[in-house]
């Protein structure tokens, strides 16, 4: 079974590779890991998706407490969230098969991003298994090549991942160092 952690770390040099030390020292396999900015600038926020038990991947979680720079992890499974993946396909296309594309990219909801003469670039957004649909019916016209994003999930409603102020940050280093 698949599992999302959603993880606030700081934003400095080396906590990625400590993060993902710790999954390789543990010899836990992750499906995807994304990283981006937050609205704080001193945060980056990593949407970790792995493949395992309910145990492991809370093992996991409280292991990744631990780390230095990590601010606060939570556990997403079971709530209710909202998943994307983004994709940028490069499709070959001749004169027969483009009006095809296009009319795929309108059912899916993707975007032609790019326009050659024998290829276009389809952005498409959603949940793995709406890619995964759409790869499926365009691997036939022909995929010159592809790249993903990773995974990003949010919980939805009025919760945050937490309420970070120099407070928290403060405590959760003591917490650490106490520990």
């Amino acid at each position: 079974m698949k599992y999302s952690l959603s993880a606030l770390v700081e934003n400095k040099p080396g906590v990625l590779n400590r993060v993902v030390s710790l999954f390789r020292r543990r010899n836990f396999n992750i499906d995807s890991l994304t990283v981006g900015r937050t609205e704080d600038p001193e945060l980056s926020r990593m949407t970790i998706l792995l493949e395992g038990t309910q145990a492991e991947a809370y093992k996991v979680e409280k292991t990744l407490l631990k780390l230095p720079n990590v601010v606060h992890v939570e556990h997403l499974h079971g709530k209710p969230i909202v998943i994307r993946d983004l994709a940028l396909i490069k499709i070959r296309v001749d004169a027969k098969t483009r009006p095809e594309v296009m009319q795929l990219c309108n059912i899916f909801r993707a975007r032609i991003v790019d326009v050659a003469k024998n290829s276009v670039i389809a952005e498409v957004t959603g949940p793995e298994d709406k890619i995964e649909s759409f790869l499926n019916l365009i691997r036939d016209i022909g995929v010159i090549e592809m790249v993903r994003t990773g995974i990003v999930a949010m919980e939805r409603g009025e919760h945050g991942l937490a309420p970070v102020n120099e407070y928290t940050r403060t405590v959760a280093r003591t917490a650490r160092t106490v520990v």
